[in-house]
């Protein structure tokens, strides 16, 4: 009886998918020119909640633009969200997605340094796993003329993101060392990029084996995620901070080492589950705040879409959104590109992220008929 319930289960979905054009939300003749596709989350859970439908096309306001999107990142924050499991969740059906790329097809009043044809990459508060979606002018930069679409896609989030972890709140300088959980993950080839701009960085990195090979010249160390890399760390550290024959030692008033973790250790299966969750806070190693400072120590936390769309910061953002063009044009980083999907291809997408079988970040192609079309062999900044 279980199983047949469950095929009864699954067929119930596909055809709510194949009938998703008479859905109310998105009840629009596929003719209507003012309709677009959307990935739409019917509800919290599993992959089976999402599915692609048509809505009516948003048209923007004042101080916003109008952007008919060419490609749309997918994080793990995104996985969290279809889960239920970040704090206060929105409510359901919802279009998912906070980052994308495309072509200015509009523009609101008072949206001064932009015209129609602009190629962008833009911030969105949630809309913009669609065809196009609105954002206000604070949230939107115009991108380099050889940058594609599907790289800046994957390069607001990740590296504003990794930069201000890095500089901002790490304060990263000159012989210090960092290490990056998920290494080969789109963040993770963010921050070790980063870190090779600045000199004398060491940087640790944990990812699954089968990408060790493809990552490991972006990083310094590379240790299996799934061993105790702990103490390997340590040893190298004690290594490298012992007197070398032939160079005279630096003295420091501290040792810092970084350590990196993103929402990734939050995903623990498709759906969220109590257990697991309880299971991996027991495990995390509890916090003696007299110890903090006693041994000089520092724990952050930092959220890059409550910094722009609670916060109010967009201005501290578009500083940072500069300075990492520049170094792009410099050709010091490079944002690093898994796979493009099609958005019928979403759960598929997702399902490769939750497998951990990305190298890099995995792209929402709008344009795209879905066939997956994975990425050749990534090449690394020199």
């Amino acid at each position: 009886m279980a199983k047949e319930a469950a095929e009864m289960s699954e067929e119930t979905v596909h055809m709510i998918e194949r009938s998703a054009g008479k859905d109310p939300e998105g009840a629009l003749c596929p003719g209507d020119a003012k309709e677009m596709r959307a990935v739409v989350l019917t509800g919290f859970g599993g992959l089976n909640k999402l599915r692609v439908t048509r809505k009516a096309m948003p048209e923007p306001q004042e101080g916003e633009i109008k952007i008919r999107v060419k490609a749309c990142g997918l994080n793990f924050l995104d996985l969290m969200v279809r889960q239920g499991n970040i704090d206060n969740p929105p409510k359901t059906p919802l279009v998912p997605g906070f980052e994308c790329s495309g072509i200015v097809e509009a523009l609101g009043s008072n949206t001064k340094g932009f015209e129609i044809g602009d190629r962008v990459m833009a911030f969105v508060n949630y809309n913009a796993w669609a065809e196009v979606v609105c954002t206000p002018l604070e949230f939107v930069y115009k991108i380099p003329d050889d940058m594609t679409f599907p790289e800046a896609a994957a390069f607001s989030m990740n590296f504003v993101a990794a930069y201000m972890m890095l500089f901002e709140v790490a304060n990263l300088r000159d012989g210090m060392s960092v290490l990056v959980h998920s290494a080969g993950g789109g963040v993770g080839q963010a921050v070790a990029q980063l870190c090779s701009t600045v000199p004398n960085v060491t940087v640790f990195g944990t990812a699954s084996s089968f990408k060790h090979e493809a990552i490991r010249e972006s990083v310094t160390h590379l240790f299996d995620r799934n061993a105790d890399y702990v103490q390997e760390v340590k040893k190298l550290r004690r290594r490298s901070a012992a007197p070398a024959l032939d160079r005279t030692p630096r003295p420091r008033l501290i040792d810092p080492l970084f350590a990196f973790s993103g929402s990734s250790n939050m995903v623990t299966g498709e759906t969220k589950s109590f257990f697991s969750f309880a299971k991996s806070w027991w495990q995390v190693e509890k916090v003696n705040p007299i110890k903090l400072y006693e041994e000089n120590k520092v724990i952050a936390g930092f959220s890059l879409l409550n910094l722009l769309f609670k916060q109010g910061r967009g201005g501290l953002v578009k500083t940072v959104v500069q300075k990492l063009l520049s170094l792009y044009e410099q050709k010091k980083i490079k944002p690093l590109v898994d796979s493009l999907w099609a958005l019928e291809e979403v759960k598929e997408a997702m399902q490769r992220i939750h497998d951990r079988g990305n190298i890099g970040k995995l792209i929402l192609d709008v344009e795209k008929s879905p066939t997956p079309l994975v990425s050749k062999q990534p090449q690394f900044p020199q």
